[in-house]
């Protein structure tokens, strides 16, 4: 099949333009929601913290509605060693987004320092990661080390 150069120009710029439009309206609607995502709570906990296992939940906003998950951190010398976390999604994309941010979480916070988390994204999930960070704030706040004074 023989066709016009300028037509398979145009064809593949068409193709490239439309990706971008893509790309961009998925991105968009990702820091859109994020911006209004509940904010974690502020926190002056610092290491050390006391090991044993933290339980706390975390909100984030979908476009759909507001979804919690619970956070279960167990800590040792101030550093994850295992991570649960238990979703109860209301929208039905939230179930997807709940289990892949659950299936991928303990290879991303195992191991790490707890004052080093920061969640982003987890297996193409983001928006979880808000609730999770929520939750790690709490968590963080529960297993300090208080001034044996206080």
């Amino acid at each position: 099949m023989n066709t016009h150069p300028a037509l398979r120009t145009g064809t593949a710029l068409a193709g490239v333009a439309g990706a971008l439009l893509l790309a961009g309206c998925s991105g968009s609607a990702e820091a859109g929601t994020a911006k209004s995502d509940p904010a974690p709570t502020s926190t002056d906990a610092t290491a050390p913290y006391t090991d044993g296992t933290y339980t706390a939940e975390g909100a984030y906003r979908t476009p759909e509605t507001v979804e919690t998950i619970s956070v279960t951190l167990t800590l040792e010398d101030d550093v994850v060693t295992d991570v649960e976390v238990v979703g109860d999604p209301i929208a039905p994309e939230t179930t997807k987004y709940q289990g892949q941010f659950i299936a991928g979480i303990a290879d991303v916070v195992v191991g790490k320092k707890l004052d080093e988390l920061q969640v982003d994204r987890v297996a193409g999930s983001s928006l979880t990661s808000g609730g999770f960070d929520q939750a790690v704030v709490k968590i963080k706040d529960e297993a300090a080390v208080r001034d044996a004074a206080e």
